[in-house]
């Protein structure tokens, strides 16, 4: 008779037979994938630059960016410094990239949609990269009475919504709300005040003439 067959080795539950998966690649070895639409070192440098003129193109197309937030989008992209100083220097010199427009432009934009004031119009500038002097230089285009007119509509638009408050809790929201839009604290109370007594005083006037008193002749509106 012959011997006993040689035992096989059974294949442990839930793997399959066929050969065995090698090592997973470095993630920063030579084999490792560059990333999406970026740089990965060892590239040659007239390839990093390319790279970098889609990366930006890519970017301008949907808005206007400052030159910091390019760079700031290269450097996540692993395109090197260098090169990422010579493609913006280049897209500078064609006029794609202008931190001045783009400053006058967001002034502009925000002054007149969202009322912001001329603190935070700097503000947001800084956090975007624009330089402290090229901020100073967009926000002249708001002066004092742009800063008024634009603070006298967001509290007309605020203050219907708080006719059910007291006076009291109605300015502190309407200062609070000019406050977080860049005012000080002596316009937004000036202008929150000034609201609340045209809205007061309107109300008492209503109120006189739904109890029958007599509207004034034209000679009243007479010199």
């Amino acid at each position: 008779m012959g011997g006993w067959p040689e035992a096989r080795e059974r294949p442990a539950p839930g793997r399959r037979r066929g050969r065995r998966p090698g090592p997973s690649p470095d993630p920063d070895g030579p084999d490792a994938a560059p990333p999406a639409g970026g740089h990965r070192a060892g590239d040659d440098p007239g390839d990093s630059e390319q790279v970098a003129r889609s990366i930006c193109l890519r970017a301008l197309t949907g808005a206007a960016r400052t030159r910091a937030q390019l760079a700031d989008l290269l450097a996540r992209r692993g395109i090197p410094e260098d090169v990422a100083g010579s493609v913006l220097d280049r897209f500078g010199e064609v006029g794609l990239i202008d931190d001045a427009a783009f400053a006058r432009a967001w002034v502009t934009s925000r002054q007149s949609g969202r009322g912001l004031a001329r603190r935070a119009l700097k503000a947001e500038l800084r956090a975007k990269g624009v330089d402290g002097e090229v901020a100073e230089q967009a926000v002249t285009l708001v002066d004092d009475q742009d800063e008024w007119d634009a603070a006298r509509r967001l509290v007309q638009r605020r203050l219907p919504g708080l006719r059910r408050v007291d006076r009291a809790t109605a300015e502190r929201r309407l200062v609070g709300m000019l406050a977080r839009r860049g005012y000080g604290g002596g316009l937004a109370g000036w202008v929150a005040r000034e609201a609340l007594d045209e809205d007061r005083s309107g109300g008492d006037r209503s109120g006189e003439e739904a109890g029958g008193q007599d509207e004034p002749g034209l000679d009243a509106w007479l010199p």
